[in-house]
């Protein structure tokens, strides 16, 4: 039987509060709060979820691997107007200002881009 995917793990300065950003971004919620760890999902049984561990470094380099999020609406705007009103920021990491994504950071800095819609990448 093949391995399937858990978590996305993330570490964390300040767990409960990245925690609560991407819960609230995803419309997801908390799912356990430990000191040392905190999983945030849609519900106990679904198949993925994040987690939040401690590290005590500070991140210094654009991510090796982010995510990429969308929206079902065609108002992929109003969804990056409200993630930046949770506390995400606009980041450069060297795009030509022609994508059909925009790359945002978390409060902490990890990178993710907010790309148009699926139906208009298929067919």
């Amino acid at each position: 039987m093949p391995l399937s995917l858990h978590h996305i793990v993330i570490d964390a300065h300040d767990l409960p509060a990245l925690a609560r950003f991407w819960a609230e971004v995803l419309g997801w919620r908390i799912l356990s709060e430990r000191e040392r760890e905190v999983v945030v999902g849609p519900d106990e049984n679904a198949p993925v979820g994040i987690c939040f561990m401690p590290v005590t470094e500070h991140k210094v380099v654009k991510n090796r691997l982010h995510l990429d999020l969308t929206t079902a609406s065609d108002d992929r705007e109003a969804e990056i107007e409200r993630i930046l009103a949770l506390g995400a920021r606009k980041v450069d990491v060297g795009q030509s200002g022609n994508e059909s994504w925009t790359v945002l950071a978390d409060p902490e800095g990890n990178e993710f881009c907010v790309v148009r819609s699926k139906r208009t990448l298929v067919g």
